[in-house]
């Protein structure tokens, strides 16, 4: 039996095939860009490149993230917090907290031990401290993107950066490059403001709840999660690639269907 999982979110989407013997057998990652419903239909079919496979051989799609409603393909829409929840359950049983920093929002997960959501904090009004707002200061300061927390963990001083908006963050940021402040402790400063907005929506539910995970596409930036694990003082876990943690929810979800 096989199935599959689609998470259409701001800036990607990620497609998820799940066979109900073999587990995951194939997933793809694209930028969304300004047609999500195009994207999505191409992210599956890339998805799709098994031997003797076609979208007919797929029994059931459920679609998540914030575009899920776009995929009128798929024959369910489920929340991207319940689909966090599912994938990470099943990766993490042990899972309690699970921390999901995306494009453009960032969620705190708190979950039972089938992987069931208990609570959750959502930081859904502004950029600050996501992925988007990663992608501007980086540009801001001529980095790329890809090496910004490795350059980050060299640093000496512990800066901060005290605006939580990005507009006027990144204007910070570029008065420290001004006062002559070194790039690696710059950067330092951001991880640590996207660390500490995070644990403000961690302590609205009460704190860390061991264990911890981390999921969405910023959990690829070493500075990021070494900044968290020091304000969490707990180890984070991380999946192999921590972006297609929704989809393969997504894809758990449809597979119950089917079955």
């Amino acid at each position: 039996m096989l199935v599959a999982g689609i998470d259409i979110g701001s800036i990607t989407t990620e497609a998820l095939l799940y066979d109900k013997d073999k587990g995951i057998v194939g997933y793809t990652i694209l930028q969304t860009g300004a047609d999500s419903k195009k994207t999505a239909e191409k992210a599956l079919e890339k998805a799709l490149a098994l031997p003797g496979k076609g979208e007919s051989d797929i029994s059931y799609i459920v679609a998540t993230g914030c575009g899920r409603k776009r995929a009128t393909f798929a024959k369910e829409a489920v929340t991207e917090i319940t689909c966090i929840a599912r994938g990470v359950n099943f990766l993490f049983p042990e899972a309690r907290t699970i921390i999901d920093i995306g494009g453009q929002d960032t969620k705190v997960i708190r979950v039972d031990e089938k992987g069931r959501v208990t609570e959750f904090e959502m930081n859904d009004k502004c950029a600050a401290g996501t992925g988007r707002f990663i992608e501007v200061m980086a540009k801001a300061l001529s980095v790329d993107l890809d090496k910004i927390g490795e350059i980050s963990l060299n640093h000496k001083k512990e800066l901060t950066i005290s605006s939580i908006c990005t507009v006027f963050a990144e204007s910070e940021v570029i008065s420290l490059v001004s006062e002559g402040e070194e790039l690696e402790d710059i950067l330092y400063g951001i991880h640590r403001a996207i660390a500490d907005r995070t644990m403000g929506l961690i302590n609205r539910l009460g704190g860390v709840q061991e264990e911890v995970i981390m999921a969405g596409g910023v959990a690829k930036n070493i500075g990021v999660v070494r900044a968290l694990e020091k304000v969490l003082n707990t180890h984070l876990k991380i999946y192999v690639e921590p972006q297609i943690i929704g989809a393969l929810g997504a894809s758990i979800l449809a597979l119950e269907k089917a079955s």
